[in-house]
Order: C-alpha cells, then structure tokens, then sequence
C-alpha cells in the first residue's frame, strides 16, 4: 500500500480541505496557545486553577486537530460529513445559548456566521453539492 498525501483537486474537495485546514489552526492556537484562545472566546481562568488551561489544551484543541488532520490527511467524505456535523452542532449549541442565555451579541453573531460557513463547506461536498 503506497502512502501518497491526498491533495485536493475538485471546487468540492477544496471547500471541505479548507474547513479542515481551518479547524486545524483554530486547534493549533488552542494547544500552543491557550490563554490567547480563551481571550478570544471571551472566557477567563481562575488564578488558582491552571487545570482550566490545561483543560483547553486538551478538549478544545483535541477536536479541533483530531477531526481537522484526520479530514486532511485521509480525505474521506464521511470524514468531512463528521466535520460538517459537528461544526453544524456546534453553531445550533450557539443558537440555543443565544435565545435562551440572552447571549444576543454582536460577537455571538460573527462566531455563528463562522460556524456556519465552517459546517457549510464540508457538508456541500460530502452530500454532493458542490463536486
């Protein structure tokens, strides 16, 4: 079995490939990185818990690489549908903290737009939308 890196070569493969690759640098600022990523989602660790940085080292950039190097390097539209979905989740779990968190912000907004592109690209080409 000869190991080749699949590179993507259709509209729809490159769509997907770049949600992936998307996910993989949001995973790596997470893991190399976590107070800045934090800071970003606008979240604050207690001075006397450091397992708070370790937990988003850990479960925060775990997803975001396991799902993002496993579509990029194996290429499998199931893979990329698991992407799609789990971006798709991702961005309802915000919908859901927006109406009933009273978290209407303008922040919560642009990060939804994100998640939706995000789950859009690799769901169009995974149930053929896009070839």
């Amino acid at each position: 079995m000869e190991l080749a890196f699949p590179w993507p070569y259709t509209q729809g493969e490159w769509l997907a490939w770049s949600s992936a690759a998307i996910t993989v640098l949001f995973g790596l600022v997470t893991l190399f990185a976590p107070r800045l990523s934090l800071k970003a989602l606008r979240l604050q660790t207690a001075p006397n818990h450091p397992e708070a940085v370790a937990e988003s080292r850990a479960t925060m950039s775990g997803f975001y690489l396991g799902a993002g190097l496993c579509c990029i390097l194996l290429a499998q539209p199931l893979l990329y549908l698991t992407l799609g979905a789990s971006w798709a989740l991702t961005a309802f779990g915000r919908v859901v903290s927006m109406l009933s968190d009273r978290g209407n912000t303008a922040y919560n907004w642009i990060v939804l737009t994100i998640e939706i592109v995000l789950a859009g690209l690799p769901l169009a080409f995974a149930l053929g939308f896009v070839g």
